[in-house]
């Protein structure tokens, strides 16, 4: 099966799982706002990208040419699967309505603080302000890829983000779980109040420690995740109403792999989270055929 993807690491990994794969087009850490109003290649100094994926991936985002690139598998794409993972960091907004994805690779390289000083602003993910702009994006892509009869055979994964590890319950957001985490955190507070005294310190020392008691890395995922898919909600109803097809998984099904490659995060799921998704992927390919068959 030969892939074009718009998105990142969710399409990725499902790619990856699948023996029979072929990814043709990879075009990542670009905002689908990039697509209706690309910045320029030559606006900023990217030698300090570390690599030529990376150096690819900014500049493409630079030029806006994420649907030209999916386009240029026309005539060989099975599948095109599309996902929203990069949205997540916003995009830098300068003064004359151009836009570069607020990417980790931008950052290192130095290109969002050149974005800073030449006026521009951060654009955050989930705003109002970023949700229009993102709109257009999507009809932009979608119209690109109908003009190429591409987008009957494009694949929305609206994935949720896990909230949990793998081996772990789901979290759940009743008032007796809760309850529960504020009993957890007051043993912490406790114990972590007790070794502060055993070492001398003094009072007011132990109370702004018992005040100031970090998450757990449970905690901390969980409340990511619960944040990210309220955040993205409104984003996967819009692109639902307009893909011809979507994969979507809820995140109590969803699992963080522990061991994953790129590391823990509530976007990197399990083997067997990939795998389901890797099974309809499969599913509707086989409905393409079918369809252009008759």
């Amino acid at each position: 099966m030969k892939i074009a993807i718009f998105g990142s690491c969710v399409s990725r990994d499902t790619a990856e799982v699948m023996e029979d794969a072929y990814v043709l087009e990879y075009v990542a850490r670009q905002s689908m706002v990039s697509l209706t109003a690309s910045r320029g290649s030559a606006m900023h100094d990217l030698e300090g990208l570390e690599s030529p994926f990376q150096l690819k991936m900014v500049t493409g985002d630079l030029m806006g040419d994420g649907a030209a690139r999916v386009m240029s598998a026309r005539n060989d794409v099975d599948v095109i699967l599309i996902d929203l993972v990069d949205e997540r960091r916003g995009f830098w907004l300068f003064p004359d309505n151009t836009v570069m994805t607020n990417s980790i690779e931008a950052e290192s390289c130095g290109a969002a603080r050149s974005a800073r000083g030449q006026g521009a602003r951060l654009v955050c993910f989930g705003t109002d302000e970023h949700f229009e702009w993102w709109k257009h994006g999507f009809i932009a892509l979608k119209t690109e890829l109908e003009c190429q009869s591409l987008w009957d055979r494009s694949v929305l994964l609206s994935i949720e983000w896990a909230a949990s590890l793998e081996g772990a319950k789901h979290p759940h957001g009743t008032l007796l779980s809760g309850l529960g985490r504020a009993q957890r955190i007051a043993r912490r507070t406790l114990k972590q109040a007790r070794r502060s005294l055993s070492r001398g310190d003094g009072i007011g020392t132990v109370l702004k420690k018992m005040l100031n008691v970090p998450p757990t890395e449970a905690e901390e995922f969980a409340k990511r995740a619960a944040d990210a898919n309220h955040a993205y909600r409104r984003y996967y109803e819009f692109a639902r109403r307009l893909t011809p097809f979507n994969i979507h998984r809820d995140s109590k099904l969803l699992r963080i792999a522990p061991d994953h490659k790129w590391g823990p995060e509530p976007f990197h799921y399990r083997n067997q989270d990939y795998e389901s998704i890797a099974t309809e992927i499969r599913q509707i390919s086989e409905r393409f055929g079918r369809q252009f068959a008759d």
